[in-house]
């Protein structure tokens, strides 16, 4: 019999989530598997820059699975979907500029705290007349509840909340609702190779280390057309282990990945057709190159043949004016995206098992 028993949620899984985020961790020392601190992709200089003005206070409560942070910010309006203590929210203001702005929405009281502490101490240092952050108590599945409103966000970002979540497909139908036509969201979360067991789902400090609320790879897939959203497109994965013996009872043979992927949402009936695009470079810290994703990587100056819908999320998003498109030659072949396994791109990338590294690997063009 294992030590460490599930602990029936015969509660509020929210209650649980808030005390576990709330009360039973101070520090990210006190997390028990390596889910919920599994990093992301290698940042840039420019983002390392930014985090490096992050108050400790905040940064010292974090307990994300490293900074998720997309391309082409400046003047954006940003969504943080379980903003925490705030490191992230912070580190993308200074990103944005003072023309963009940055809302973060958490659930935690003690973490909202945190956050909201900090607000003038950033303004300051980042040298802005108006703070361009701002925190908000609510629930991401009810986004309208804490005045988020229609198609008025360009980019949502999620660092491994959504799995902390029951209802996904609430989660993605208000992210869904409040982006802009040629919005995004990107975020990176846990997921599983099965659908888990009711014992997983129903241990409390599996549901607070990201495990227990983990969605089966191939529902994300499912859940995004339902709702509207092109087909993600995932941009790295790292194996998450659960080494914990008593936990590691509980699990069994059910194996975890930590993925980031990005979801458009483009306007109906929008014109799709393969394209030769080329990237201009200007981009802030990708004047060389920008890896769109684990598959399709855009080198300055190097035209390549990319498909109908890639072509489509270009030409209704941010990234509009970042590329030269033209129609592609009718005997020209582009990759098709794809329902890729998130296990095999962690094994592509090197991943043994370690969720240590933390650099994007080099991934073939379309």
């Amino acid at each position: 019999m294992s030590c460490c028993p599930a602990e029936p949620v015969k509660s509020d899984i929210r209650q649980d989530v808030k005390d576990y985020y709330g009360k039973r961790l101070k520090t990210s020392d006190d997390l028990q598997t390596s889910a919920c601190t599994t990093p992301a992709t290698r940042l840039k200089k420019h983002v390392r820059d930014a985090m490096k003005l992050i108050h400790d206070d905040v940064v010292i409560k974090y307990y994300g699975c490293g900074l998720v942070v997309p391309e082409c910010l400046e003047g954006m309006s940003i969504l943080d979907l379980g903003s925490g203590s705030g490191r992230d929210c912070y580190a993308l203001a200074k990103l944005v500029g003072e023309n963009g702005f940055v809302t973060g929405v958490d659930m935690t009281d003690e973490q909202l705290d945190t956050a909201n502490e900090y607000v003038e101490y950033h303004r300051e240092l980042f040298g802005f007349k108006e703070s361009n952050v701002k925190f908000v108590k609510g629930y991401i599945e009810d986004l309208k509840s804490a005045g988020i409103r229609d198609s008025t966000i360009d980019i949502i970002i999620s660092n491994c909340v959504i799995n902390l979540c029951k209802d996904k497909r609430a989660v993605l139908k208000e992210a869904f609702r409040v982006l802009k036509n040629g919005g995004e969201l990107y975020f990176s979360d846990i997921y599983s190779d099965r659908v888990l067991s009711d014992e997983i789902k129903s241990h409390k400090v599996l549901w607070g280390e990201c495990i227990s609320g983990a969605l089966h790879w191939k529902e994300l897939f499912s859940l995004a057309k339902e709702i509207g959203f092109e087909l993600p497109r995932i941009v790295s994965a790292k194996v998450v282990e659960v080494t914990k013996p008593e936990l590691k009872e509980v699990v069994g043979d059910a194996k975890f990945v930590s993925a980031e992927y990005r979801l458009f949402k483009l306007p109906p009936g929008v014109k799709r057709e393969k394209s030769e695009i080329m990237y201009n470079g200007d981009v802030t810290g990708y004047e060389d190159e920008l890896q769109f994703d684990h598959f399709v990587k855009f080198t300055k100056d190097k035209p390549i043949v990319v498909d109908g819908d890639l072509t489509a999320v270009i030409n209704c998003s941010r990234f509009q004016g970042e590329f030269e498109i033209k129609k592609a030659k009718c005997c020209s072949v582009a990759a098709k995206a794809e329902d890729i396994d998130p296990f095999l791109v962690a094994l592509s990338s090197g991943d043994s098992g370690s969720s240590s590294a933390s650099c994007c690997p080099e991934s073939k063009c379309c």
